[in-house]
């Protein structure tokens, strides 16, 4: 699977005009589910994530973790993530798993999330959305779990 994650002071998701999760503080994660990846893997980026560093402590460093924060995150299903883009000017997106089985390893990394003790929405798989946030910092990584 492949992550972009950022720390937002808040961040939202709306479809056809209409808010359908949100967070924050905490992380929004655009998570991409690709051929070979199964429940373990969308378990494992989850636990990965929920112990990742990069929210401020007390002293401003990035030290804590969502879970250690107590914050929020906000998953959204995010296909193109997996493009190649290293032949011609248009995209491909042969490298993302199929629907079907996206939309169910993005709904397993999110349970996967809230079961490590994290709130979270998410957004609605397939659909046109429109994410909101206020990036952190900016604090932007990108976790792969092939690499």
């Amino acid at each position: 699977m492949r992550a972009l994650v950022q720390r937002v002071r808040e961040a939202s998701v709306s479809v056809a005009g209409a808010v359908v999760g949100r967070c924050g503080p905490g992380l929004l994660v655009l998570v991409c589910a690709m051929p070979g990846d199964d429940e373990g893997t969308a378990r494992a980026l989850a636990a990965r994530i929920a112990r990742l560093r990069i929210l401020r402590d007390g002293a401003g460093r990035m030290n804590l973790s969502v879970k250690d924060a107590g914050g929020s995150a906000l998953v959204v299903s995010q296909f193109t993530l997996a493009a190649d883009t290293t032949r011609g000017n248009r995209p491909g997106f042969s490298g993302a798993a199929a629907p079907d089985v996206a939309e169910r390893l993005c709904l397993a990394f999110a349970e996967a999330l809230r079961a490590e003790g994290i709130p979270t929405g998410t957004g609605t798989f397939g659909a046109d959305m429109d994410v909101a946030l206020v990036n952190q910092g900016p604090v932007t990584i990108w976790l792969d779990t092939a690499a």
